[in-house]
């Protein structure tokens, strides 16, 4: 079965069996599916709203985009808009010295939640809120999501890990010498 990892601001749908996965924190993702095509998708939603002017109209790091974009490559793909149903999860609120109404999670979440009603998407399950980052393994096919919740601890090593990476590219880096760049 295929494997499919996205980031923040990104979405990816299939009409073929196919696992999607990411992490989120305070982010927001949405499984869609459509089990009589069999084709669903997931984004991943960083911010409320929508894309202001300047951005990239592909641009699927705020919520309302996030879901028309993947809505309609979903619709390519043969799902039908009026069989999707919507899995959501995410919006960890991870800083603790954020005061609740400062906290994206909450807003992303809000704002998913608008969509969905305005859309008619049903929500057949969800896991929001918290405090813990949540690893999400989206199976396309089925509809079926595990969620697997992440200690906070856990994160906070895996960036100290990833800064510390980073360091020593950037060390080698310098080693090196000039870099050319080019189109």
């Amino acid at each position: 079965m295929k494997k499919i990892n996205i980031h923040i601001g990104e979405y990816y749908s299939s009409s073929e069996p196919t696992v999607i996965t990411t992490i989120l924190g305070p982010c927001v993702a949405v499984c869609l599916y459509d089990l009589a095509s069999g084709t669903g998708g997931m984004n991943h939603i960083l911010l409320p709203g929508e894309k202001t002017d300047g951005c990239n109209p592909g641009d699927a790091r705020y919520a309302i985009n996030a879901m028309e974009l993947l809505i309609n490559q979903m619709m390519k793909s043969g799902a039908d808009r009026y069989r999707l149903k919507a899995k959501i999860f995410g919006g960890a609120q991870i800083y603790p010295f954020l005061k609740q109404e400062m906290a994206m999670g909450l807003k992303n979440i809000e704002m998913v939640i608008d969509f969905r009603i305005t859309e008619r998407i049903p929500i057949v399950n969800y896991n929001f809120g918290g405090s813990n980052p949540r690893k999400i393994y989206f199976y396309t096919g089925t509809g079926d999501v595990l969620m697997q919740k992440i200690k906070t601890s856990e994160v906070m090593e895996e960036f100290e890990n990833l800064k510390l990476k980073r360091i020593e590219i950037e060390k080698r880096i310098r080693r090196t010498g000039s870099c050319m760049f080019f189109d």
